[in-house]
């Protein structure tokens, strides 16, 4: 009896690690979305070697059909992927395909249609609310470095609009800290950000008391055993804090980004200089921040209003 195909009997696979390559090197991607399309990959090879009881070599991927893409969406939605997941699937499927197919010289596999996605809107945090984190987060800290350090970062994604990964990617090259800070983020652009006196001020408190030798190549930001602080353990922090202060499950590391983005806009700033500020390669992306005050003057309506 033939052995079954599994995914590394497939020769397509190759591909997906070429894939993974290009995405990494040519497309300058993170790691984290370089595993997830390398893991959509290799799932459309894995079901297209099942459907066709076929193994699937690259001119199979270049031949895929419509009806083929739709029966693998099909069996992931029946796998639990909501409308969202659903259509980032799809989204990583149409750029590996098209990848397989400039390889092999053919035409690129027909598109399919993805679901509708509701652009969510984030609910900002209060200036106060976001002090108060950060203040918890100091005195919660297990050592008095540590405390200032993670003070340090949630003013940095509060004041200044960083996202964590770009936080914690801060090296001493940055020093000495003056008004501004270049930031790179995704897809290894650099921005530059305002730095407020506050933010400033705070993370020199936490150089200053560090263990930790700084320089240009090391990050700031570093865990109590030395190596490159964790985001996860910033996330923990913020949890943490908002259990204390009685917070909602919204109050995240993402969401005071949002914030620093909303207060901006509802003090004057436009989208423009918004876009630039937060690193989006696109205004679309900024736009849904005009929705912001609107949706929060909606739901403290509907919480206060005696008929509402």
């Amino acid at each position: 009896m033939a052995r079954p195909l599994t995914l590394d009997t497939h020769p397509a696979f190759e591909q997906a690690v070429a894939w993974e390559q290009h995405l990494r090197s040519g497309r300058r991607r993170s790691e984290h979305t370089i595993r997830a399309y390398g893991a959509t990959a290799r799932r459309l090879i894995h079901f297209l070697g099942a459907h066709r009881a076929a193994s699937i070599t690259a001119s199979a991927l270049a031949s895929i059909e419509t009806a083929e893409l739709r029966a693998f969406l099909a069996a992931r939605r029946i796998e639990g992927l909501g409308n969202a997941s659903a259509a980032r699937e799809l989204s990583a499927v149409r750029g590996f395909l098209a990848f397989v197919a400039k390889g092999e010289g053919t035409v690129t596999p027909p598109r399919l249609r993805g679901p509708r996605v509701k652009k969510g809107v984030p609910r900002p945090v209060s200036p106060a609310d976001a002090i108060a984190i950060a203040d918890d987060a100091e005195d919660e800290g297990t050592e008095p470095w540590i405390g200032l350090r993670d003070k340090a970062v949630l003013l940095l994604l509060y004041g200044a609009g960083l996202r964590v990964g770009e936080a914690m990617a801060l090296t001493g090259a940055v020093l000495p800290l003056g008004e501004t800070l270049i930031v790179t983020g995704k897809r290894a652009k650099t921005r530059v950000v305002p730095l407020l006196a506050p933010v400033r001020e705070a993370i020199q408190l936490y150089l200053d008391a560090s263990p930790w030798r700084v320089s240009r190549d090391l990050p700031i930001f570093r865990g109590a055993k030395g190596g490159p602080l964790s985001a996860d353990l910033v996330r923990r922090a913020v949890r943490a804090a908002r259990a204390r202060l009685g917070l909602g499950e919204r109050t995240t590391p993402y969401a005071l980004r949002h914030s620093f983005a909303t207060h901006l806009l509802g003090r004057g700033a436009d989208l423009r200089s918004l876009q630039e500020l937060l690193g989006h390669a696109s205004l679309s992306s900024t736009q849904v921040y005009t929705g912001v005050d609107t949706a929060h003057l909606l739901d403290v309506y509907r919480n206060a209003h005696p008929r509402a």
